[in-house]
C-alpha cells in the first residue's frame, strides 16, 4: 500500500511532527523576534494616526481627480500657507453623500488652516464650502491609549482567572505568555513596516486577543485530555503526550485560521484595495496580522512554554525519568515489555512461545486422534447389538 501524504496524516493526527521536542529552538525565535521588535519600538517607533499625534483633516471632492492629483495640490497648498507642512496620509473614503479624499497633515493653528483650505480651494478650482475641515487634540488619542490599556489588563486578568478555573495555573501563565507575544509580534511588525496606529487598530488588537484565545484554549484542552492520569503508566511523558495533543489538533487550528483569514483578508485586500474603502484598511490590517501571528503562537510557543513549565513539577519530572529509565532497561534487554511474548528454552534451541504453542497442539506421532466421540454410543462402540438393553432380542 502507498504511503499516505502529509495532508491526509495531518487530518488523522498522524503526522509525529516533533513540535514539542524542539523547543528551544522555538524558544530562541521567539526570543530573537521580540527583541528585534522591541528595538523597533526604541528606534523606529509607531507611525501614529491624528487621533493620537494629533492634525487638521482636509475631505476633498473625489471629483477632482485622482487621489495621487489631489494629494499633489494639497501638498503645494501646504507649501504655501501651511507653513511647510505635507500631507501625512491620504485616502479614499465614501460615504450617503458621495466619496471624497481624506487628507490628513500636521497639527496646523486656526489661521493656517483657513488659509490651506481657501488655497487648495483656488488649486482644485472648486467653491471653499465644498471643502470641509477638522481638528484633533493629541489629548484625544491619549484618553484612547489609556483605555484601550485598561481594557487590555482587564482581558489578561479575566483570562487567566479562567485558565486557572477552568484547567490549572501553568496553563494560564503559559497562554498569558503566548498573547503577550502575539501582541509583541503584531506590534513589532506595524513599526517595522510603518503601518500607521489609528483607533482601529487598538481595537483590531483586542479583537485578535479573542482569537488566539480560542486557539490556545483548543489545544491545552486536547494536552489535558491526553495527560490526565499519565502518571499511573510508564510508556509516555508528559511532552509526548502534550505533542501527540498538538498534532491531533494541528489541523483543526490550521483549519480555524484559514477560515478566519480568508474573510478578514478578502475585507483587507478587495474592501480596502480594490473598492478604495479606506476606513476598513486600519481594522483589516492588523486582524490579518494578527490572526496569522495567533496562529503560530499557539502552536509553537504555548504549549512547548506548559511543557517547560510541568516539568518543573516534581511529580511530573519523577514519572519522566521513570518512563526514561524503563526504555533504557528495555533497550538493554534487562526489562520484556508488557504483551511481548515469552522465549521457552527446548534444550539448546530457543523457541518462541507462539511456536512453542502451537507445537503443544500437534498431535504425537502414534497417538490415537481426539475429537468427538459419536453420540449415542459408549467408547465409541454401536448403540445396537450385544446383551444391552434396545440390542437382539435373547433366544
Amino acid at each position: 500500500m502507498a504511503k499516505s501524504g502529509l495532508a491526509s496524516r495531518l487530518y488523522r493526527g498522524e503526522a509525529d511532527l516533533n513540535i514539542v521536542g524542539r523547543r528551544k529552538l522555538w524558544f530562541a525565535v521567539a526570543g530573537a523576534l521580540v527583541l528585534v521588535a522591541v528595538l523597533s519600538f526604541a528606534i523606529n517607533r509607531f507611525s501614529l494616526g491624528i487621533e493620537f499625534a494629533g492634525g487638521n483633516s482636509f475631505q476633498v471632492p473625489a471629483s477632482v481627480g485622482t487621489l495621487d492629483q489631489a494629494e499633489a495640490k494639497v501638498n503645494a497648498a501646504l507649501a504655501a500657507k501651511g507653513g511647510g507642512a505635507e500631507v501625512v496620509t491620504a485616502q479614499k473614503v465614501g460615504s450617503t453623500s458621495g466619496e471624497y479624499y481624506e487628507m490628513r497633515t500636521p497639527q496646523l493653528s486656526a489661521e493656517q488652516a483657513n488659509a490651506v483650505k481657501t488655497e487648495m480651494a483656488q488649486e482644485f478650482g472648486i467653491n471653499a464650502d465644498q471643502i470641509s475641515g477638522s481638528q484633533v487634540s493629541e489629548a484625544w488619542g491619549s484618553q484612547v491609549t489609556q483605555r484601550a490599556l485598561l481594557g487590555l489588563l482587564i482581558f489578561l486578568a479575566v483570562v487567566a482567572i479562567y485558565l486557572i478555573v477552568r484547567f490549572e495555573w501553568r496553563m494560564s501563565v503559559a497562554a498569558i505568555a503566548s498573547l503577550l507575544t502575539n501582541l509583541l509580534l503584531t506590534a513589532g511588525i506595524y513599526s517595522l513596516v510603518g503601518f500607521e496606529v489609528t483607533p482601529s487598530t487598538i481595537i483590531g488588537f483586542l479583537t485578535i486577543l479573542g482569537f488566539a484565545l480560542y486557539d490556545v484554549v483548543v489545544v491545552f484542552d486536547k494536552v489535558q485530555e491526553n495527560t490526565r492520569g499519565i502518571t499511573a503508566n510508564n510508556n509516555t511523558t508528559y511532552g509526548e503526550a502534550a505533542n501527540l495533543a498538538l498534532n491531533q489538533s494541528l489541523m483543526r487550528s490550521l483549519n480555524t485560521s484559514v477560515v478566519a483569514l480568508l474573510p478578514v483578508g478578502g475585507l483587507l485586500f478587495i474592501g480596502a484595495g480594490l473598492l478604495g474603502a479606506g476606513t476598513l484598511k486600519d481594522l483589516g490590517l492588523v486582524l490579518f496580522v494578527g490572526m496569522a501571528v495567533a496562529f503560530l503562537t499557539s502552536i509553537l510557543l504555548a504549549t512547548p512554554l506548559l511543557v517547560l513549565l510541568k516539568n518543573q513539577d516534581l511529580r511530573i519530572n519523577a514519572h519522566n525519568k521513570r518512563v526514561l529509565a524503563r526504555r533504557g532497561a528495555i533497550a538493554r534487554g534487562e526489562v520484556i515489555p508488557k504483551g511481548t511474548p515469552r522465549a521457552v528454552v527446548a534444550g539448546d534451541d530457543v523457541i518462541d512461545a507462539e511456536a512453542a504453542a502451537l507445537a503443544g497442539a500437534a498431535p504425537k506421532v502414534g497417538a490415537r486422534p481426539t475429537g468427538k466421540r459419536p453420540s449415542g454410543a459408549r467408547g465409541g462402540r454401536p448403540g445396537g447389538g450385544g446383551n444391552r438393553p434396545g440390542g437382539a432380542k435373547r433366544r
